[in-house]
Protein backbone atom coordinates (compact mmCIF):
# COMPACT_ATOMS: atom_id res chain seq x y z
CA UNK A 1 0.00 0.00 0.00
CA UNK A 2 2.67 2.29 0.37
CA UNK A 3 4.29 1.92 -2.79
CA UNK A 4 0.70 3.99 -4.00
CA UNK A 5 0.93 6.92 -1.60
CA UNK A 6 2.97 8.84 -3.64
CA UNK A 7 1.66 7.80 -7.55
CA UNK A 8 -0.09 10.13 -9.57
CA UNK A 9 -3.51 8.99 -9.88
CA UNK A 10 -4.64 7.71 -13.49
CA UNK A 11 -5.93 10.46 -15.51
CA UNK A 12 -10.15 10.17 -17.09
CA UNK A 13 -10.17 9.86 -20.38
CA UNK A 14 -10.87 12.74 -22.65
CA UNK A 15 -14.29 13.16 -23.30
CA UNK A 16 -14.89 14.95 -26.52
CA UNK A 17 -17.58 17.42 -27.10
CA UNK A 18 -20.44 16.87 -29.40
CA UNK A 19 -19.74 19.33 -32.74
CA UNK A 20 -22.79 21.31 -31.89
CA UNK A 21 -21.46 22.08 -28.25
CA UNK A 22 -18.08 23.82 -29.85
CA UNK A 23 -17.72 27.20 -29.73
CA UNK A 24 -16.85 27.67 -33.94
CA UNK A 25 -20.13 25.87 -34.88
CA UNK A 26 -21.90 28.34 -33.09
CA UNK A 27 -19.89 31.20 -34.59
CA UNK A 28 -20.96 29.63 -38.07
CA UNK A 29 -24.59 29.80 -37.18
CA UNK A 30 -24.46 33.23 -36.29
CA UNK A 31 -22.70 34.37 -39.73
CA UNK A 32 -25.31 32.56 -41.53
CA UNK A 33 -28.18 33.79 -39.87
CA UNK A 34 -26.66 37.49 -40.37
CA UNK A 35 -26.13 36.59 -43.85
CA UNK A 36 -29.44 35.14 -44.97
CA UNK A 37 -31.11 38.31 -42.66
CA UNK A 38 -28.74 40.58 -44.34
CA UNK A 39 -30.32 39.32 -47.67
CA UNK A 40 -33.96 39.43 -46.42
CA UNK A 41 -33.83 35.72 -46.84
CA UNK A 42 -34.54 36.81 -50.63
CA UNK A 43 -31.78 35.37 -53.22
CA UNK A 44 -33.18 37.12 -56.01
CA UNK A 45 -31.02 39.98 -57.87
CA UNK A 46 -31.88 42.90 -55.38
CA UNK A 47 -31.94 45.69 -57.70
CA UNK A 48 -35.11 46.73 -59.44
CA UNK A 49 -35.08 46.48 -62.94
CA UNK A 50 -37.33 50.14 -62.84
CA UNK A 51 -34.59 51.72 -61.10
CA UNK A 52 -31.99 50.63 -63.53
CA UNK A 53 -34.61 51.99 -66.44
CA UNK A 54 -34.61 55.08 -64.12
CA UNK A 55 -30.93 55.50 -63.49
CA UNK A 56 -30.05 55.17 -67.21
CA UNK A 57 -32.82 57.79 -67.94
CA UNK A 58 -30.85 60.02 -65.77
CA UNK A 59 -27.63 59.53 -67.71
CA UNK A 60 -28.89 60.15 -71.01
CA UNK A 61 -30.31 63.40 -69.14
CA UNK A 62 -27.34 64.33 -67.79
CA UNK A 63 -25.41 63.98 -71.70
CA UNK A 64 -28.24 65.83 -73.17
CA UNK A 65 -27.56 69.00 -70.59
CA UNK A 66 -23.85 68.55 -71.02
CA UNK A 67 -24.62 69.32 -75.10
CA UNK A 68 -26.44 73.10 -74.10
CA UNK A 69 -23.58 75.26 -73.69
CA UNK A 70 -25.11 78.32 -73.47
CA UNK A 71 -26.62 77.40 -70.02
CA UNK A 72 -24.42 78.44 -67.22
CA UNK A 73 -23.09 75.57 -65.34
CA UNK A 74 -24.74 76.25 -62.05
CA UNK A 75 -28.20 76.24 -63.85
CA UNK A 76 -26.97 72.73 -65.47
CA UNK A 77 -25.95 71.65 -62.21
CA UNK A 78 -28.89 72.23 -60.55
CA UNK A 79 -31.29 70.19 -63.55
CA UNK A 80 -28.89 67.34 -62.89
CA UNK A 81 -29.65 67.82 -59.22
CA UNK A 82 -33.30 68.37 -59.86
CA UNK A 83 -33.25 65.08 -62.27
CA UNK A 84 -31.64 63.03 -60.16
CA UNK A 85 -34.36 64.05 -57.08
CA UNK A 86 -36.97 63.23 -59.14
CA UNK A 87 -35.90 59.83 -60.75
CA UNK A 88 -34.76 58.07 -58.00
CA UNK A 89 -36.05 59.72 -54.76
CA UNK A 90 -39.50 60.63 -56.52
CA UNK A 91 -39.82 64.21 -55.24
CA UNK A 92 -42.28 66.85 -55.92
CA UNK A 93 -41.82 69.96 -57.14
CA UNK A 94 -41.72 72.03 -54.44
CA UNK A 95 -39.92 70.04 -52.52
CA UNK A 96 -36.85 69.72 -55.29
CA UNK A 97 -37.05 73.52 -55.72
CA UNK A 98 -36.73 73.51 -51.68
CA UNK A 99 -33.64 71.01 -51.64
CA UNK A 100 -31.87 72.93 -54.19
CA UNK A 101 -32.06 75.90 -52.58
CA UNK A 102 -31.79 75.33 -49.03
CA UNK A 103 -28.92 76.26 -47.05
CA UNK A 104 -28.73 73.02 -45.89
CA UNK A 105 -29.12 71.11 -48.90
CA UNK A 106 -27.39 72.25 -52.35
CA UNK A 107 -27.38 75.92 -51.80
CA UNK A 108 -28.34 76.57 -55.37
CA UNK A 109 -29.65 80.22 -56.66
CA UNK A 110 -33.31 80.77 -56.44
CA UNK A 111 -32.88 81.27 -60.53
CA UNK A 112 -30.91 78.15 -60.92
CA UNK A 113 -33.38 76.08 -59.35
CA UNK A 114 -36.28 77.30 -60.51
CA UNK A 115 -34.43 77.12 -64.25
CA UNK A 116 -34.09 72.96 -63.02
CA UNK A 117 -37.51 72.86 -61.87
CA UNK A 118 -39.17 74.52 -65.15
CA UNK A 119 -36.63 72.29 -67.47
CA UNK A 120 -36.69 68.60 -65.27
CA UNK A 121 -38.49 65.84 -67.02
CA UNK A 122 -41.02 64.20 -64.54
CA UNK A 123 -44.37 62.78 -64.16
CA UNK A 124 -45.00 64.38 -60.97
CA UNK A 125 -48.51 62.30 -60.32
CA UNK A 126 -46.47 58.82 -60.64
CA UNK A 127 -43.64 60.44 -58.30
CA UNK A 128 -46.17 60.98 -55.96
CA UNK A 129 -47.77 57.31 -56.38
CA UNK A 130 -44.34 56.19 -56.06
CA UNK A 131 -43.86 57.84 -52.93
CA UNK A 132 -47.67 56.86 -51.53
CA UNK A 133 -46.54 53.17 -52.38
CA UNK A 134 -43.16 53.60 -50.23
CA UNK A 135 -45.55 55.00 -47.10
CA UNK A 136 -47.99 52.09 -47.83
CA UNK A 137 -45.25 49.29 -48.18
CA UNK A 138 -42.40 50.99 -45.31
CA UNK A 139 -44.60 52.47 -42.49
CA UNK A 140 -48.04 50.51 -43.26
CA UNK A 141 -50.04 53.82 -43.04
CA UNK A 142 -53.31 54.40 -43.62
CA UNK A 143 -54.58 56.11 -47.30
CA UNK A 144 -56.09 58.94 -45.24
CA UNK A 145 -52.43 59.60 -43.51
CA UNK A 146 -50.39 58.62 -46.87
CA UNK A 147 -52.43 61.92 -48.25
CA UNK A 148 -51.58 64.00 -45.41
CA UNK A 149 -47.98 63.56 -45.63
CA UNK A 150 -47.86 63.82 -49.07
CA UNK A 151 -49.56 67.21 -49.40
CA UNK A 152 -47.85 68.54 -45.84
CA UNK A 153 -45.56 71.84 -46.50
CA UNK A 154 -43.54 69.71 -43.48
CA UNK A 155 -43.95 66.35 -46.02
CA UNK A 156 -43.33 66.02 -48.92
CA UNK A 157 -44.95 69.21 -50.37
CA UNK A 158 -47.23 67.57 -53.39
CA UNK A 159 -49.93 69.32 -54.90
CA UNK A 160 -53.45 68.10 -53.78
CA UNK A 161 -54.49 67.18 -57.40
CA UNK A 162 -50.71 65.03 -57.19
CA UNK A 163 -52.11 62.70 -54.09
CA UNK A 164 -55.19 62.67 -54.87
CA UNK A 165 -54.10 60.72 -58.11
CA UNK A 166 -51.26 58.90 -55.93
CA UNK A 167 -54.29 57.78 -53.53
CA UNK A 168 -56.55 57.12 -55.99
CA UNK A 169 -54.15 54.50 -57.68
CA UNK A 170 -52.63 53.12 -54.70
CA UNK A 171 -52.67 48.94 -55.02
CA UNK A 172 -55.26 47.44 -52.72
Amino acid sequence: MEKFKNSIPPKNPVEKKAFYKKWWFWLIVVFIIIGVAGNGGNSENIENKEDNKTIEETKQNDEQIKEEPSIPAEYRSALNKAQSYSDLMHMSKAGIYDQLTSEYGEQFSAEAAQYAIDNVTADWNANALEKAKSYQEDMSMSPNAIYDQLISEYGEQFTPEEAQYAIDNLPQ
